[in-house]
């Protein structure tokens, strides 16, 4: 059959042209030939195989520094002595770990999405809108004194700083309870 006249859409008729091919090319190779390339072909699969077997070696050493990062920086962001916070531009808590959640008299998830504000006391609602405020927009760390509490919660003094994100306008809000620090000074 001549090549003009082949239909190469054909996928029946291409195959069955490739293998009289294959069939005429292997009456060609000699024995020694077909098992050195045999030899070749198990050589280049065997080296392929170890190269995977490496790389799911490393692979796997990177997954383990990975969570033991992961586990380290969930240890010292969760466990702090002091409260963290992220919040929105509408003061919104995004996120905040164990410490902060207690600060705040209540469970930590139950606290996603609930207005930082109204965990102030309204004797500091002043210092903190205009605290809020400089934070947005000056882009450099701010910082106050507040009390925290509200009707349902006993109060107590915090000092706080806060930053904002650039790539995502959030205050990441850093809180320390400086109540007991304030009530020993003043024995003195």
């Amino acid at each position: 059959m001549d090549t003009e006249e082949m239909d190469f859409t054909d996928a029946k008729m291409l195959r069955k042209m490739a293998e009289q091919k294959l069939q005429e090319k292997q009456k060609q190779e000699t024995p020694g030939e077909k098992e050195t390339d045999i030899q070749k072909l198990v050589h280049e699969l065997q080296v392929h195989q170890i190269e995977l077997e490496m790389q799911n070696e490393e692979l796997r050493q990177a997954y383990d520094r990975a969570e033991t990062a992961l586990k380290k920086y969930t240890m010292l962001y969760d466990f702090s002595p002091m409260g963290y916070f992220s919040l929105d531009p509408e003061c919104n808590i995004c996120d905040l770990n164990f410490t902060g959640a207690e600060m705040l008299g209540e469970k930590r998830f139950s606290l996603i999405k609930s207005n930082f504000k109204l965990f102030i006391s309204q004797d500091s609602i002043a210092v903190f809108n205009g605290f809020f405020r400089k934070v947005f927009a000056s882009n450099i760390k701010e910082s106050c004194e507040v009390m925290l509490g509200n009707d349902d919660n006993s109060s107590c003094l915090v000092y706080m700083e806060g930053i904002v994100t650039e790539e995502d306008p959030k205050c990441l809000l850093a809180v320390v309870d400086i109540s007991g620090f304030r009530n020993r000074l003043l024995k003195k």
